[in-house]
């Protein structure tokens, strides 16, 4: 993510991009690959470069410490945004740490391939990016923001942090839980045939998103923990009504939750 970010900025604004993972490899791939100008394994490296915006594309609960240790080294005029997937108390406390220049924001876009060599320039455009600002946010930071990836042609729109973290936590960490899951129920029945050698592409497609950034997911469920968890119990409920109707026969009850679901479903294409 953070990598297609700096790739998408150095296209539209042929800006200078100071590049910061613990890594030494992503840093030497990054600069080879052109998505970054220069690198430095830790965040002191950014004095030198005196950068203007600061975006975090870390897994979120890395956002303490890193905010904790930006608060020493960018100037007053720099500007700090992130493209982490939770907001809610996480917006709250970067604001604490570095006022109100800090701007929450989330693109709602990605793949389940990490590192720098998969980053894409135009993955962003025609995606939405979610600002998550508050009463605190300064508004010409936000402004800034709001036209920077604007410029990446994405279409942003404005959500209390807390709101954000309910919405995502139902289409997009709910989904990644299932899958993970459904993976791991897989496992627990491959014990007299390996079922992974069988799966159509409908189970590829479905659980794609599996493949994920563990250390990333991780990070997401447990700093999520109150929606996530709220959105797990609903599935089950939901799932437990299919589990009744199918072993209960109820032939046109059944039908009928196949059939709202279908047109959910391919109202998402319609729309």
């Amino acid at each position: 993510m953070g990598g297609s970010f700096a790739l998408a900025c150095k296209e539209e604004f042929q800006c200078q991009v100071f590049g910061v993972d613990i890594n030494p490899r992503a840093i030497e791939k990054g600069k080879a690959l052109g998505v970054i100008d220069e690198g430095a394994i830790n965040i002191e490296g950014l004095k030198a470069f005196d950068p203007e915006l600061v975006v975090i594309a870390t897994p979120v609960r890395s956002f303490e410490a890193i905010g904790k240790a930006l608060r020493d080294i960018i100037s007053p005029s720099c500007i700090v945004s992130d493209l982490g997937s939770v907001k809610g108390r996480l917006v709250y406390f970067m604001e604490d740490l570095l006022g109100e220049r800090f701007v929450g924001g989330h693109p709602i876009a990605g793949t389940e391939k990490a590192g720098v060599e998969n980053a894409i320039k135009d993955l962003f455009k025609s995606k939405r990016f979610i600002l998550t600002p508050t009463a605190k946010t300064d508004p010409l930071a936000k402004e800034k923001i709001r036209k920077l990836w604007e410029s990446l042609k994405s279409v942003v729109e404005e959500m209390d942090p807390y709101f954000h973290d309910f919405v995502f936590g139902a289409v997009s960490h709910l989904p990644h839980a299932i899958a993970f899951a459904l993976i791991e129920a897989l496992s627990e029945l491959s014990k007299d045939v390996d079922l992974f050698k069988y799966p159509g592409a409908g189970f590829k497609d479905f659980t794609r998103i599996a493949a994920s950034d563990p250390i990333m997911w991780r990070d997401i469920f447990l700093e999520n923990k109150r929606e996530v968890i709220r959105a797990i119990e609903t599935y089950e409920g939901a799932l437990k009504r299919l589990k009744e109707l199918i072993q209960e026969e109820k032939i046109e009850e059944l039908q009928n939750y196949l059939s709202v679901a279908s047109q959910r479903r391919r109202s998402l294409e319609e729309a």
